[in-house]
């Protein structure tokens, strides 16, 4: 059975039993304790903390899920993955224990032809928890598991919680046995290899207290409703209905590694290094091309820096295996096909996709080659050093700046005979773990800050957001905060957070900054509204200042915004719509919007593009734009189904959670998004839009910066003063600047040329003199000196080399010539070959020189280059030379 079939019948059975389908959430948690979706239960948290009100009472999902914990593990073994797929009931006070129990049983060990997934029932073992009688009862009495396949485990293999305070419950698992070829008897409890764990009951009922560990902390007491929260992990069922050894051999992963074997020719089983090098390679690159298809683009932190490493890793693998050129190309390929049957939006995605890990695979080749550089240079300094060990800390640089893996920095250095410092590697990278595991614990604690905001909202309800209709208007204080803590008033010059029942401010979302103004009481109370957010779904806390008089819970208050600011921002939003789909249009749907910020007269956007946009597009762009506003076209806002928008062709933001219902922001015939921003009426409010240019803001991702309305017309009277006063020096028209400038300038750069080869000629003119003056120590020709200060490195290797070549004769030659650039120390020595013979190598002589100037060098035996920082130590630096040469020679 295919992992499409599993993923169909699981939605089907539960649908046919009253559970409502809920699509896969995006990869990218709507958590601010979570980078990525780790779990099939994350996008029904707030439903149970209590946070949001469920849809419906019965739900059923297949959430995509990336885990992340152990990368350097996967493909180490056949059981690390980092992406899979959790099937999930839940239940919301509707059935508990008996109920869960008898689908999950329904669903496995019903027929193939009745919809089931046909496992035979004599092979599924259950564990219950230590002292769950309720649970064992039900498996042997309603479903009838004998009493010897039931085994009770303790609370780290059978009780679940997320980790924080709040819901929590024991848990009951099914599990296959897979036969005495995976180990010996004796159920889960014994030998999880062969019982393999294939379901997760979870029986939410108590709420736990605070604790130190997973298995350490209170039971508080028991919910107010019991609530069901089950796990099947797709990946494994497939690999019991496909009947193959691991989860790389099913479906989804086994056409990666198939096209792997296709490209290096190097089949799965052939060997143990290239198996592993195999599994790294089809489990990475699907997680890759699942988290680009949900909008992470590789970078340098958070989710995007999981995705470039295991994006660089799979690279790595494949080239461990013998690929030379791209690879990318081919093996998203082979996923978008395989998994689109499953999610239909990747191959919707396909382009964006491919271009997105086509910049990072070319990034990761560059990378390489510079990486590679860092660790010759690191190498020749430990050698250089009489050592023989890579220190740490230069693999972690490696691995942790250039994506370097350790087991590409090993093997480059065993082949130049040197050993990694791998314990030291192992600690520092530990450090790095341990200090992300704080900080996630420390983000943990923001549950227990959100208790206050909860409390308002289940006191009060939601914030009605009047401000789309208006800017002032009548509301209430159900909510005051002072400090992050609730209190029934708050006096002149605190800082505050006030909640109200409506409320015309608009709260920071969706790229849009937050509406300023102020909040008046009836009491004559003033507080001044600096900022507006939403720590909790519909709960809008007001930040700000208490101006005058004293602000209590429950008073009758007046909300107005600054209407400027607001007028000012909504321009920005609406200017924002007009470009995104003016660089759609001109780079095709790639073009994504990756983010944004609408300020004040300003916006910025970003979006996909693997390339900078060149300036003749950019051009077209902003003409577009603003032809828009010249149609005087009209803005509109609707609210409609999610299935309607998406009819209509309104554009979604990547990673944007959005609900049953959106709100649609349509432009004319122009653009159609989904919005919650406000906006103008008319595309004639902008006035103006003036893109200021564009940027690279991390691999794939290019930022567009731009003014509008008054700051637009500013910007550009300022630059028409600019352009006057060009035109006054260079004695031109406007139109005659451009080619009047690179005139001068090229006669400039001309002028530069003819002053740089007359000073090299001066500096080569010594060259005579210097080989001259030769020293002869010990029988070897011994040139050293300073030259002018301000001779360049270029200039002064010539020099050196010229001096060599003007020694006549057999002797031995050596040539050390030092200068002062830049306010640092250089120097450039070379040997012939009759020296060289003696053991003079120019690379050991440089790192000498260097050593003295407080720097460092290298190079090849007939010439190296070497600085340093003490432009004073150059006379003891020629000494240091002239005394080595003596005692090598």
């Amino acid at each position: 059975m295919e992992s499409a079939e599993i993923r169909r019948r699981w939605l089907s059975f539960f649908e046919e039993r009253g559970h409502a389908v809920v699509p896969s959430a995006s990869l990218i948690a709507d958590d601010p304790t979570l980078l990525l979706v780790n779990a099939g239960m994350v996008p029904f948290k707030p439903y149970f903390l209590g946070e949001v009100k469920p849809p419906a009472s019965k739900l059923t999902s297949v959430q995509k899920c990336v885990r992340t914990p152990d990368i350097e593990e996967v493909g180490k073994t056949t059981r690390h993955g980092t992406f899979f797929q959790m099937c999930g009931n839940f239940s919301f006070g509707e059935y508990f224990k008996e109920g869960a129990i008898q689908y999950a049983w329904e669903l496995l060990t019903g027929s193939v032809a009745d919809g089931g997934f046909g496992l035979e029932p004599e092979k599924l073992w259950i564990t219950v928890y230590l002292d769950d009688d309720e649970a064992e009862q039900i498996w042997r009495e309603k479903i009838g598991v004998p009493a010897e396949r039931i085994q009770r485990l303790g609370k780290k293999d059978n009780f679940w919680s997320m980790g924080v305070p709040g819901p929590c419950g024991p848990c009951s698992e099914i599990n296959y046995d897979r036969g005495p070829e995976f180990g010996v008897e004796g159920g889960p409890a014994v030998n999880d290899e062969r019982y393999v764990e294939i379901w997760n009951l979870v029986f939410m009922q108590f709420e736990r207290g605070a604790g130190e560990n997973k298995e350490d902390f209170p039971i508080l007491g028991d919910l107010p409703s019991k609530n069901i929260d089950t796990g099947l992990g797709l990946e494994r069922l497939a690999m019991i209905l496909q009947g193959v050894q691991n989860m790389y051999e099913t479906d989804t992963l086994r056409v990666v590694m198939d096209k792997a074997t296709e490209l290096t020719g190097v089949r799965y089983g052939q060997a143990k290094d290239s198996d592993v090098s195999m599994r790294v390679v089809a489990d990475h690159i699907r997680t890759s091309a699942m988290l680009i298809g949900d909008g992470v683009t590789p970078g340098n932190e958070g989710r995007g820096y999981v995705l470039r490493r295991i994006m660089r890793r799979a690279i790595r693998n494949m080239r461990l295996m013998g690929a030379t050129g791209p690879v990318v190309l081919d093996l998203i390929g082979v996923v978008v096909d395989t998994m689109g049957l499953q999610y239909p939006e990747l191959i919707t995605e396909r382009k964006r996709i491919e271009t997105v890990a086509l910049a990072e695979e070319a990034a990761f080749l560059k990378a390489l080659k510079g990486g590679t550089n860092i660790l010759d240079t690191a190498i020749t300094e430990t050698k250089a050093a009489g050592g023989s060990v890579l220190a740490g800390d230069k693999a972690f640089l490696l691995h942790d700046t250039w994506g370097f893996p350790i087991d590409l920095t090993l093997e480059m250095a065993s082949e130049q005979g040197l050993t990694v410092d791998e314990p030291g590697f192992r600690r520092l990278m530990q450090e790095q773990r341990d200090k992300a595991k704080a900080d996630a614990r420390a983000k943990k604690t923001g549950h227990a800050d959100l208790s206050a905001y909860r409390e308002v909202a289940d006191n009060s309800g939601e914030t009605e957001f009047t401000g789309y209709g208006s800017t002032e208007g009548e509301s209430t204080i159900v909510g005051l905060l002072v400090d992050g803590v609730s209190s029934p008033a708050a006096s002149e010059g605190d800082e505050v957070e006030i909640v109200l029942d409506r409320s015309p401010f608009y709260a920071e979302g969706g790229g849009q900054l937050a509406d300023q103004g102020r909040i008046k009481l009836h009491s004559g109370a003033v507080v001044e509204i600096r900022d507006v957010q939403k720590p909790v779904p519909g709960v809008h806390v007001h930040k700000g200042v208490v101006q005058v008089g004293e602000v209590t819970v429950g008073a009758s208050a007046y909300a107005v915004i600054d209407v400027k600011r607001r007028r000012a921002i909504a321009r920005a939003h609406s200017a924002t719509h007009l470009t995104h789909q003016a660089l759609r249009d001109a780079l095709g749907p790639t073009a994504a919007q990756a983010g944004s910020e609408n300020s004040p007269g300003r916006f910025r956007f970003d979006f996909g593009s693997p390339n900078a946009v060149p300036g003749t597009v950019l051009t077209d762009v902003e003409q577009k734009i603003n032809d828009v506003l010249s149609r005087e076209l009209d803005v509109t806002a609707e609210v409609m189904s999610i299935d309607e928008a998406k009819k209509q062709g309104a554009i979604a933001e990547f990673g944007e959670k959005y609900g049953e219902r959106v709100r649609v922001v349509t432009i004319g015939d122009f653009s159609k998004e989904l919005c919650g921003g406000t906006h103008v009426a008319n595309t004639a409010q902008l006035g103006l839009v003036k893109l200021l240019g564009e940027s690279s803001i991390g691999s794939g991702v290019r930022r567009v910066e731009a003014l509008v309305g008054a700051d637009a017309y500013n910007f550009l009277a300022k630059e028409h003063t600019v352009v006057a006063q060009l035109q006054e020096l260079v004695k031109g028209r406007p139109e005659e600047l451009p080619e009047k400038i690179a005139s001068m300038l090229g006669k400039l750069k001309d002028a530069e040329k003819e002053i740089e080869k007359f000073r090299a000629e001066k500096v080569l003119q010594a060259a005579a003199g210097l080989a001259a003056g030769a020293q002869d120590v010990r029988g070897v020709a011994v040139v050293t000196g300073q030259v002018p200060d301000g001779t360049g490195a270029d200039d002064l290797r010539k020099l050196v080399l010229d001096v060599r070549g003007r020694i006549q004769g057999d002797r031995p030659v050596v040539v050390a010539l030092f200068t002062v650039a830049g306010g640092r120390p250089l120097t450039v020595i070379a040997t012939n070959e009759a020296a060289r013979e003696r053991g003079l190598k120019a690379g050991d002589l440089v790192r000498t020189a260097a050593k003295t100037l407080g720097g460092g060098g290298g190079g090849k035996p007939d010439v190296a280059q070497g600085g340093g920082q003490n432009p004073d130590a150059i006379g003891e630096a020629i000494g240091a030379i002239e005394r080595l040469v003596g005692e090598t020679a």
